[in-house]
């Protein structure tokens, strides 16, 4: 009986015990635990990706962004285009529609950026690179602001903003119009962070029989650092202005793909390198 009675007794003791550590044993259970982490310094490994999501465009990425932005645009790429071309004919790059804008960047470089004061030193440092790798014939010009306008550019993929190159446009100023253009550099795409000339167009003394277009754009890749090219071919004689040219592809950005023509306008003896989607 005694055994009994003491079982009926010990049986709700037990289950308000059980129900006193649920409610109050994690708490004092937490500051137990505390009392050794409390006021003393810890360091702790944590994920980066926390910090918040930072993306890099490589060289084929850039690539094809820009073609796609020069391609949806109306821009002179040649003087060869010049006799149906004004001096004061401008593109307004203000008011674009489309999935890339090419516009022009009213803010200046942000700091990373090269510098309206270093643009043409660094344009003159990209011409001596590609001569040095056989991509430009010797006896090119060197530049400078006096001769030479230079205006910075955002292309921009308009539906992912974050895809974005900037860009140098240098150019022979139009009060040098009349001048004595051997040799020298005309146009030129030049990317505002690493300073890689994308684009350009330079009067040479050479034919294109003196040009291997093959090892010109291999060499010009290699100095990008992009994927090696393929071959582009067609049936179509007329995608060029010029019978004298050669065309590649790139890989671009998911499907997409991005051609470069080496070409040769005869009678001005204008080489140039252009992109395009």
């Amino acid at each position: 009986m005694k055994n009994k009675k003491v079982k009926k007794i010990a049986f709700p003791l037990l289950v308000c015990l059980v129900i006193v550590l649920a409610i109050w044993g994690p708490e004092a259970l937490a500051k137990y635990k505390d009392r050794d982490i409390l006021g003393e310094t810890y360091v702790e490994n944590v994920e980066e990706a926390g910090e918040g999501y930072r993306y890099t465009l490589n060289a084929n990425e850039k690539l094809y962004i820009l073609s796609c932005c020069l391609s949806s645009q109306t821009i002179p790429e040649s003087e060869l285009n010049a006799l149906t071309r004004t001096e004061t004919e401008e593109v307004d790059y203000q008011n674009l529609e489309g999935t890339y804008a090419f516009v022009v960047n009213h803010n200046g470089p942000s700091g990373k950026e090269i510098t309206d004061e270093e643009i043409y030193a660094t344009c003159n440092e990209g011409l001596s690179m590609l001569n040095e790798l056989g991509i430009l014939p010797d006896g090119i010009k060197e530049i400078g602001a006096d001769a030479y306008d230079a205006t910075l550019y955002s292309a921009i993929d308009v539906l992912e903003p974050r895809n974005n190159v900037a860009v140098w446009k240098v150019s022979l100023s139009n009060s040098q119009m009349n001048a004595d253009k051997e040799n020298r550099l005309i146009d030129a795409y030049i990317d505002a962070d690493n300073g890689k000339i994308y684009e350009f167009y330079v009067r040479t003394p050479l034919t294109w029989e003196e040009i291997d277009a093959d090892s010109i754009v291999e060499e010009w890749a290699d100095y990008m650092g992009l994927s090696s090219p393929e071959a582009y071919e067609s049936d179509n004689p007329l995608l060029e202005s010029t019978p004298y040219f050669k065309k590649y592809v790139f890989s671009g950005m998911g499907e997409g793909r991005t051609i470069v023509t080496l070409g040769f306008y005869e009678g001005i003896n204008e080489l140039y390198l252009k992109i395009s989607k």
